[in-house]
């Protein structure tokens, strides 16, 4: 069994959302599609850190669900910025055993174990303006990395975090959330959220004070899931 993750897929299958506007995105729902069958089995496992469907709600992310649902492998998604959909998860896991998406689970102050891997994360945020309720987001989205982290390693599990907003970017650390990567001493980190040819070569992809980090937005994968399989085995030992 396999793992993969991807994340900003931006479906819009049900609103007026088009991403392909933007250069690098035209038919990026057939692409992804493609890729993710030709690539993902059935037993496989795929993470998708956030920005996952353009719908307001759960019923008009509902067909973006249905597509996702019908992909090969099991799904653990995450929450992202444009998440308007996101309830709690309880509501969620509702919606998704009452439509049966029973290849869906969420990850929020929780983790999977996939083969002595915990899979641990939370959306994170960032503080560009300095104001007092991002800072208060900030910390929220740290304490919910920690539960994340601390449920794998009550489990014995190693900790492997996946995040939406990324960590570091250019010269700028999210310092709370970085904190928490190093406490726990966190060596693999992979995150969302970056796109353009220009924000992308200011990402960080490789090793940050001791953390290995990846950028796995969509388009920055070419709208391939990525298979960490490896990567995250190795970070086990």
């Amino acid at each position: 069994m396999s793992l993969f993750v991807i994340a900003d897929l931006h479906l819009s299958t049900s609103v007026n959302k088009p991403m392909d506007i933007f250069g690098g995105w035209d038919n990026y729902t057939e692409r992804l599609e493609e890729n993710w069958q030709s690539l993902v089995k059935p037993e496989d496992t795929v993470i998708i850190p956030g920005d996952i469907s353009w719908g307001m709600n759960l019923e008009q992310s509902k067909s973006d669900f249905d597509f996702i649902n019908r992909l090969n492998g099991t799904k653990i998604i995450s929450k992202g910025n444009h998440d308007y959909f996101w309830t709690s998860r309880k509501r969620m896991e509702d919606f998704f055993a009452a439509n049966g998406f029973d290849t869906l689970n969420i990850l929020h102050n929780n983790c999977f174990e996939y083969e002595g891997i915990g899979i641990c994360g939370s959306r994170g945020w960032i503080n560009e303006t300095g104001k007092a309720e991002d800072t208060k987001v900030i910390k929220r989205e740290a304490q919910r990395l920690e539960v994340s982290i601390e449920c794998a390693k009550k489990q014995g599990l190693k900790p492997v975090v996946f995040l939406h907003y990324p960590p570091v970017y250019a010269d700028s650390i999210n310092v709370d959330i970085f904190d928490v990567l190093l406490r726990h001493d966190i060596k693999l980190c992979y995150y969302g959220h970056l796109h353009g040819a220009i924000t992308h070569s200011k990402s960080v992809n490789g090793i940050y004070d001791g953390i290995e980090m990846h950028l796995i937005s969509a388009d920055y994968l070419h709208f391939v899931p990525k298979d960490i399989t490896n990567i995250v085995q190795s970070n086990k030992l």
